[in-house]
């Protein structure tokens, strides 16, 4: 994926899933690592990257 379409996947899990979105593409990378899928897992790890940047700084 090109740096727009992993935007927009983080946007459209993000309106999804809310404030699981990143765990979710973390886990979608996770399996696809298990079935060998490398190259789609790493898009998944930029997904789960653009989620936590767009989510801002943690607070405690």
């Amino acid at each position: 994926m090109n740096a727009v379409e992993i935007h927009d996947c983080a946007q459209r899990l993000y309106h999804a899933h809310g404030d699981k979105a990143e765990f979710e593409a973390a886990r979608n990378a996770q399996e696809l690592e298990e079935k060998g899928q490398g190259v789609d897992a790493k898009d998944w790890n930029r997904v789960r990257k653009a989620i936590a940047q767009m989510r801002g700084p943690h607070y405690s």
